[in-house]
């Protein structure tokens, strides 16, 4: 079964969350960046790492550089986990 958007987003959240423990739950939406949350460059890798390996997917570097804010990655996530399951 493909996962939601809302499903894409808990495990990003939870790889921020787990990764850069200063940040609270209640602090990551969708409209602001990583950066914004103070993540370190070394701490997005990791998290973008984390949640392409949990979902199963891969995403090029270069549609990475050009998101702006979380809900931007999670939409790129879920896009790539959609056309995975075909």
């Amino acid at each position: 079964m493909s996962k939601s958007n809302d499903d894409v987003f808990a495990v990003v959240k939870k790889h921020l969350t787990e990764i850069c423990p200063d940040i609270a739950p209640e602090q990551v939406t969708r409209g602001v960046s990583m950066k914004a949350l103070g993540a370190s460059s070394l701490d997005m890798v990791e998290v973008v790492s984390c949640s392409m390996r949990e979902l199963a997917v891969r995403i090029s570097r270069q549609e990475l550089s050009d998101l702006k804010d979380i809900g931007g990655l999670v939409d790129l996530l879920h896009e790539a986990v959609v056309k995975k399951a075909g």
